[in-house]
């Protein structure tokens, strides 16, 4: 099972992958709750809330994946399990656009990578835990050891090639911008009590609460001050090489 995106009629497709789920893929079967092994499901987009023209922001797909394990835990008092979850914070993500920013930039070495993003649970908090990623990379150019991205719920294990730790960037920046999701008025609170866990954290269900992830390096008004913030960024660079 593949979920690209929340569809426009949610009880029908709700109701369509209970059908397939509790059926093993045999959706004119009856329902067996207690089928011993479950349908792959590969989920991407897991932003809970995401801004368009109204005042406050809009469902996102991260919702419609609430209400299917919620939905899918109801009928079978089990956890619903993904075979992957992927798009903004997972890593693969960023590892792909890196791939095509050097295709882009004819296969030279980029040092920095600035994300841009409105929304602290997976713009920001993908592109900094890349960054701790970047970090390790380096590192591990001079060491023997894997390198162990945390952040993401199970511990991925990543050994890149030697030509990927060499062409890597150095580093990514987070910019927050307050033109989306990110109210400034409704900063996050200090607490690092489970309460932050439930009524801040709005990330999916299977990433970890990592606060030091969610603070961006930059925050800006808008997506062109934040263009403006990284040209600065790179002259000041250009100038003292």
């Amino acid at each position: 099972i593949l979920l690209f995106g929340e569809p426009i009629r949610w009880e029908t497709n709700l109701q369509l992958l209970m059908d397939v789920l509790l059926t093993n893929g045999s959706p004119g079967r009856v329902y067996d709750a207690q089928l011993p092994a479950q349908l792959p499901v590969l989920a991407c987009n897991m932003d809970l809330m995401w801004m368009a023209e109204a005042p406050s922001p809009r469902f996102g797909h991260g919702m419609f994946l609430l209400c299917l394990e919620s939905v899918y835990r109801k009928l079978t008092g089990r956890e619903l399990q993904y075979e992957a979850l992927l798009g903004k914070p997972d890593l693969l993500t960023y590892q792909y656009a890196e791939q095509l920013l050097r295709l882009q930039n004819r296969n030279h070495k980029i040092s920095t990578i600035y994300a841009v993003g409105d929304n602290l649970m997976t713009d920001i908090y993908g592109a900094n835990l890349y960054n701790r990623y970047l970090s390790q990379q380096q590192a591990a150019m001079t060491t023997t050891t894997k390198l162990v991205a945390q952040g993401t719920g199970s511990h991925v294990t990543m050994a890149a090639p030697e030509v990927e730790l060499v062409c890597a960037a150095a580093q990514c920046r987070s910019i927050l911008v307050c033109t989306g999701v990110y109210n400034p008025r409704s900063p996050l609170p200090s607490d690092r009590s489970s309460v932050v866990t439930e009524t801040v954290f709005h990330s999916h269900r299977d990433l970890e609460l990592e606060r030091d992830l969610m603070e961006p390096h930059h925050l800006v008004e808008d997506v062109e001050a934040a263009v403006d913030l990284l040209l600065q960024q790179e002259s000041t660079i250009t100038s003292d090489l």
